[in-house]
C-alpha cells in the first residue's frame, strides 16, 4: 500500500492527504515540474553564458598574439563581428555602484538648497530629487538617477551658485562605492528591414 503523501500548507501546517483536492494536487505537480524544468533552462544558460565568455576570451587573446592590436574599447569590453556584419557577440564591463552613508547628508543639503530658493521651479526641483532617492524594486537607490542630479547647474535666489548644493555634490560622489564588477555578454543580429543590429533577447520578461 502507497503510504499518504505528506503536505505542508502555505502557514507550515501539516495537511492530511485526504484532505487535498484533485485541484491541488494538479496545481502543485504542475508548478513543480515547470520549476525543475525552469531550474534545468537556468543551469543550460549558465554553462552556455560561462563557455561563450571563454571562447569570446579565447578569441581576444589569439587577436592580440596574432597582430598585436588591441581590441575592444574602455573596461576592456569588446565586440566580434561575423565576416558579413549581420551577427555580433559583444562582452561588455560594467562597475556596479552602491552609496555609503555620505548619501543622506547630500539628501540633507539638498533639502536645505530647495526650501531656501525661491524660484517657483522648486516643486518640480523637490520631485526630481526625491524621485531620484526612491529605492527601486530590489531596494537599491537607482544610480544613473542621483548621479544625474550632480549635472544640474543649480544656483541660489540671487543666481549665485549655491555653496550647500556643491557640498552635496561631493558628497554623493564621496558616497559612490564600486560594490562589484559585472561582465556581461550579449549578441546582435542584423535586422534586414531596419538594417539596425537587434539584440538577442535572453530574458523571459523581454520576450
Amino acid at each position: 500500500m502507497t503510504p499518504d503523501r505528506k503536505w505542508t500548507d502555505p502557514q507550515g501546517r501539516t495537511v492530511p492527504d485526504s484532505m487535498v483536492t484533485a485541484a491541488d494536487r494538479m496545481k502543485d505537480d504542475l508548478a513543480r515540474k515547470l520549476l525543475d524544468e525552469a531550474d534545468a533552462l537556468q543551469a543550460e544558460i549558465a554553462r552556455f553564458k560561462n563557455r561563450a565568455l571563454d571562447e569570446m576570451a579565447a578569441a581576444k587573446d589569439l587577436l592580440f598574439e596574432q597582430y598585436g592590436v588591441k581590441v575592444g574599447g574602455p573596461k576592456g569590453g569588446f565586440s566580434i563581428r561575423s565576416f558579413d556584419g549581420q551577427i555580433m557577440a559583444e562582452v561588455s564591463i560594467a562597475d556596479r555602484i552602491v552609496f555609503g552613508p555620505e548619501l543622506q547628508a547630500a539628501k540633507v543639503l539638498i533639502d536645505e538648497c530647495i526650501a531656501s530658493w525661491s524660484d517657483g521651479a522648486n516643486d518640480n526641483l523637490r520631485v526630481l530629487v526625491e524621485d531620484a532617492f526612491q529605492v527601486n524594486k530590489a531596494g537599491r537607490i537607482d544610480t544613473k538617477r542621483v548621479l544625474g542630479l550632480r549635472k544640474l547647474p543649480m544656483k541660489d535666489a540671487d543666481g549665485n551658485p549655491d555653496p550647500r548644493w556643491a557640498r552635496a555634490m561631493d558628497a554623493i560622489s564621496d558616497a559612490m562605492i564600486v560594490d562589484q564588477t559585472a561582465t556581461y555578454i550579449r549578441f546582435y543580429r542584423r535586422n534586414p528591414r531596419t538594417n539596425a543590429m537587434e539584440q538577442v533577447v535572453l530574458d523571459f520578461s523581454s520576450i
